[in-house]
């Protein structure tokens, strides 16, 4: 997204790139490639020194302009010997030989080999690379330089990614990358993921969330990297890019790379932080005293004052939790052979009590090089073993609403227990509930070049996953003396699971410039991916004891009662496929792209096994045309437009088959109770892969000098044959509904992303990057001529009163609408009125609510799929200080208010209640009702992050960078909803702006960090 390339400057010693951008197009193929570097060289040996076989040369690397460059790799060419500049690019290297050749490296620079001579002294002038300039970005079984792609393209590089602390991987780019949505709706809970959307909405049953490719492994598992291990993230966000991942590729396609080794001097890279969570915004209920004034009042009987005050809630709050984060990476190599290690360790701490996660492994990345560097190998292995905590993180909803003049405690010590609500307390004291798991992934990649610019490659990787859950509850716990099985007993549980995806693929890759113009880079091959997954759990009660936990659910006894429970499950798939890209460029002016993947599923029907998924793309680099170079304001300005083809076969396997399922326990005439099966849901041999078409339009842009940059696209997509369960005919049919291919959605939308240098001085710089998006999300149709299907209807509002479903989904209408009744005031006794079609005022009873909105007194009554998605960075330095405000909003949809709706109604009293319940809707004298009253507009802003740091210049040369930096984040958000942190309310899926009762708490936090080289 950025295009950035060139290096403004560099801080001390670090090797963090500031922001800058590409260079102008005119430099795109240099045109001073005769003059690639200014050396300056000069001996000063003693006049009659003897020459020496090893001796020692200093120097200075720089720009054209004089400007130093620290950092740059200075090593000698054959051996391992190497060093890297100061911060005024000085280096000493002793050479083995006074016929040694020096190679001088640094990004975004033409390589020098420089030979010695004899000399003690060599100054370099470093001319900058045009091709180097131009950003390389990984686009999937291969990479393309920006200039060339044609297709819409992100790219995140470490430098850019967010800097307080990632729970997960995709937490890097949250707000980055124009139209994906990154929402972590169980906030800073360790143990929590994040909900991902490409581009609005795109099925109704079937996966949504985007492709993730690790390292060449497709469904990589985000365990296994930490965000001092990723070189970049690039989001493949339309069909033309995406379709070569056929099947799985119609969220968009999320390819993730790590750091590789580089030739040159060994180094360790150190980096860890410290962070503490701070509550922020909790809900405002009442407290004992706010209670019993409602006491006085009248309002609640006075046998509800237990004589205590207690914050429920507090009691749960993890005051003293620290997270810690260390990793440390070494790398380094020599012209054959590089490579790139790290171990960490990680200790997440909730601010829950009994919530966190340890967790710790290791990566190694190793590559190697022979005959002639024509033949190359490269090794991956990395694993991750988590110990989780998982009990608690929950409960929030339940202390919350308890009397909070009730105690924790009976007076003699002992925890108290009732029926109506539980003891959170106690649940975290007298309970357990932890995961062991171990994911490791492991693949090899070898290439041989066949001839020149002809490469043939082998890649097969291996992906684990596997955990064991244990949980138990003791004797005295409250679920074991409220149980309806077996009270007094315990319970204990166990869940096992295993999962192992394997990946071979082999390809052929040419690439190569003909007759100076033509460059032609293409790649075919083919993919053989399989999957399969089994679990095993079980449950027991009766325990006479706590010894043995869930150690031994033998020892309980209602196994043989049949009270108890086991289960097992095994599964597996099969994807192959045939996949070609033909990519050319003439003059770097104009370019094609060409795509197409066959692909097969065993998840599919039998007549309908392989899918076609074709794609096709162009680019013009206007600036490159004669009739530009008087435009001398416009540095890059290229068109593209492309359509693709992806597919979704995201649904469970089987699911076209008929399959067998248990029809209970039933005795045989020998006496003896039997199971008995059954055909459990009706085969479908036509069911099919879910098919997306995209076209895609875009520009990518830099004017005034690269001051400013950007890309915009515009795209419209339409998914068909979606995937969804409708009601069979019986007979032709066995069971009542059947899985098939009817539906159809639609999505359109304009994405931004803007980079700017506001103020690029000597000791001042000021970068500004922005995105913005905007997508829009309609059902065509959920019908054909056998099936038939009115409407969905989904977002389950729960809780009090059995209010149904929020949201209805109808055909030509939009996704996310809200449907209910109108609020039209309340009556002089407080009871709810509404509108009716007509515009009269009636009771609820009174409305019609017919599915016909024909003659339906309900109407959409909001929508709660934000329209317009938004982000900004800005990025300051002075001298060595550097200053990062990130921020990030929604706009333009609602969100229903799920806990004003249960808690800002007097009906719930005597439970602990809102204020607002007595100042907002003191007017409210009725029971539950869903309406358009707790909706609400879920705009706001977020002040995301603020990150302060500093690099060090230490005049040593054992130690490369220091970098001390302070994050705080999630320090506020603008926003007039009154509900919780709108940030964590969903906005992917068919269920969007449904707010909950149980939020984990929203916090704040500070984090101290520390980066080093040596």
């Amino acid at each position: 997204m950025k295009g950035k390339g060139r290096i403004l400057g560099i801080s001390a010693l670090s090797l963090s790139l500031c922001t800058g951008l590409s260079s102008p197009a005119s430099a795109a193929r240099g045109e001073n490639s005769g003059d690639n570097s200014l050396i300056s060289a000069y001996t000063s040996l003693p006049d009659g020194a003897v020459k020496r076989q090893e001796m020692e040369v200093k120097g200075r690397i720089t720009d054209k302009t004089g400007g130093p460059l620290p950092g740059a790799s200075v090593s000698v060419k054959g051996t391992t010997t190497g060093t890297v500049t100061n911060a005024n690019g000085e280096y000493t290297i002793s050479v083995p030989s006074n016929t040694s050749v020096l190679v001088i490296s640094y990004i975004g620079f033409i390589t020098q080999e420089v030979p010695v001579n004899s000399r003690a002294s060599i100054n370099v002038v470093l001319a900058e690379d045009a091709a180097a300039l131009s950003e390389v970005v990984v686009v999937g079984y291969g990479s393309q330089r920006r200039e060339e792609i044609t297709s819409a393209v992100s790219n995140v590089t470490q430098e850019d990614f967010r800097q307080s602390g990632a729970r997960n991987a995709l937490d890097l780019v949250q707000g980055k990358i124009p139209g994906l949505a990154i929402t972590r709706t169980g906030g800073s809970n360790p143990n929590s993921g994040v909900n991902i959307q490409l581009r609005g909405a795109g099925s109704v049953s079937a996966s949504t969330a985007p492709l993730i490719v690790i390292d060449g492994i497709p469904g990589g598992n985000l365990d296994l990297l930490q965000q001092d291990d990723i070189e970049s993230i690039s989001v493949l966000r339309d069909g033309s890019a995406a379709a070569i991942y056929g099947t799985r590729a119609n969220g968009g396609v999320i390819l993730v790379t790590t750091k590789k080794g580089k030739p040159g001097q060994a180094r360790f890279d150190y980096n860890t932080y410290f962070r503490r969570e701070y509550v922020r915004d909790r809900a405002d209920f009442m407290n004992a005293d706010q209670y019993r004034q409602k006491i006085a009042e009248g309002l609640i009987s006075a046998t509800n004052d237990y004589g205590h005050s207690t914050d429920f809630y507090d009691l749960l709050i993890n005051k003293s939790n620290l997270s810690q984060y260390h990793n440390m990476q070494l790398s380094g190599g020599g012209d054959n052979t590089n490579y790139s290690a790290s171990v960490y360790y990680q200790d997440l701490q909730g601010i829950a009590k009994e919530n966190g996660r340890k967790q710790y492994g290791g990566r190694i990345n190793l590559n190697h090089s022979g005959l002639n560097d024509r033949l190359t190998a490269q090794l991956i292995l990395s694993t991750n073993f988590n110990n989780a905590n998982l009990l608690g993180g929950g409960g929030w909803e339940g202390s919350l609403i308890r009397n909070p003049t009730q105690s924790v405690y009976n007076p003699d010590g002992s925890f108290y227990f009732e029926q109506t609500s539980t003891n959170e307390v106690a649940r975290l004291e007298q309970e357990t509930n932890r995961r062991q798991q171990q994911t490791t992934a492991a693949s090899a990649s070898v290439g041989l070049e066949l001839m020149k610019g002809l490469k043939a490659s082998m890649f097969a990787g291996v992906q684990r996953n596997s955990y064991i859950d244990g949980a138990y509850r003791e004797l005295a716990s409250e679920y074991s003396l409220e149980n309806d099985i077996f009270r007094g007993g315990g319970y204990a549980s166990r869940n096992t699971f295993l999962g192992v995806d394997y990946v071979f693929e082999p390809t052929i890759q040419f690439d190569r410039i003909l007759a100076n113009n033509h460059h032609i880079n293409a790649v075919g091959g083919y993919s053989y991916q399989y999957a399969v997954s089994e679990s095993f759990n079980a449950f027991n009660l009766g325990f006479v004891n706590d010894v043995f936990r869930e150690n031994n659910i033998g020892t309980g006894n209602q196994l043989g009662l049949g009270k108890a429970g086991m289960g097992s499950s095994k599964a597996d798939n099969t994807l192959i496929a045939f996949f070609g890209r033909f990519n050319y460029s003439f003059m770097d002016k104009y370019m094609l792209s060409l795509i197409y993947r066959r692909e097969g599923s065993s998840r599919f029907g039998a007549n309908n096994k392989w899918g076609d998924f074709p794609a096709v793309s162009a680019g013009w680099n206007i600036s490159k045309e004669s009739f530009m170079e008087s435009v001398t304001f416009v540095n890059n300005l290229k068109l593209r437009a492309g359509f693709g083809v992806t597919g979704n076969q995201g649904f469970s396997n089987y699911v076209s088959l008929v399959t067998l399922g248990g029809g209970g326990l039933y005795i045989n005439p020998d006496g003896v109770w039997r199971q008995t099966y059954g055909p459990d849901k009706n085969p479908n041999p036509d069911l099919k892969w879910e098919r997306k078409g995209e076209f895609n339009a875009g520009i990518d842009f830099s004017v005034l000098n690269n001051r400013l940059s950007g890309t915009i696209d515009v795209f419209k997509r339409n998914t068909t044959d979606l995937v969804y369960n409708y009601t069979s005919q019986l007979p032709p049919f066995i069971r009542e509904t059947i899985t098939t291919n009817v539906g159809e959605i639609a999505n359109k939308g304009i994405e931004i992303g803007l980079s700017a240098v506001a103020i690029k001085k000597n000791d001042f710089r000021w970068n500004i990057d922005a995105t913005a998006s905007t997508v829009s999300n309609k059902f065509v149709t959920f019908s054909n001529d056998i099936y038939k299907q009115q409407q969905i209807m989904t977002g389950d509002i729960g809780g009090y009163g059995a209010l149904g479903n929020a949201i209805r989904l109808d055909e030509g209408g939009a996704v996310g609408n809200f449907y209910g009744a109108r609020f039209a005031g309340f009556d002089e006794n407080g009871k709810w009125l509404f509108y009716k079609r007509d515009g009269s005022q009636v009771p609820f009873s009174q409305l019609n609510r017919s599915i016909d909105p024909n003659v339906s007194d309900l109407a959409i009554i909001g929508n709660g799929m934000p329209k317009y998605l938004a982000s900004m960075t800005h990025d300051f330095g002075y001298k060595n200080w550097g200053l990062r405000v990130f921020l990030r909003g929604r706009f333009d949809y609602d969100i229903l208010n799920r806990r004003e709706m249960a808690y800002g109604n007097k009906t719930a009293l005597p439970n602990n209640l809102l204020n607002s319940a007595f100042t907002r809707h003191a007017q409210l004298n009725d029971t539950y009702q869903y309406s358009d009253y707790y909706l609400e507009p879920g705009d706001h802003v977020k002040l995301d992050e603020v990150t302060l740091s500093y690099n060090f210049k230490l005049n040593t040369s054992y130690i490369r960078n220091l970098r001390l930096y302070a994050t705080g984040a999630n320090l506020a958000t603008f926003t007039k909803y009154t509900g919780n942190d709108p940030d964590f309310v969903s906005d992917t899926g068919l269920a969007p702006g449904m707010d909950t009762r149980d939020p984990y708490p929203n916090t704040r936090s500070i984090l101290v960090g520390l980066n080093v080289g040596f």
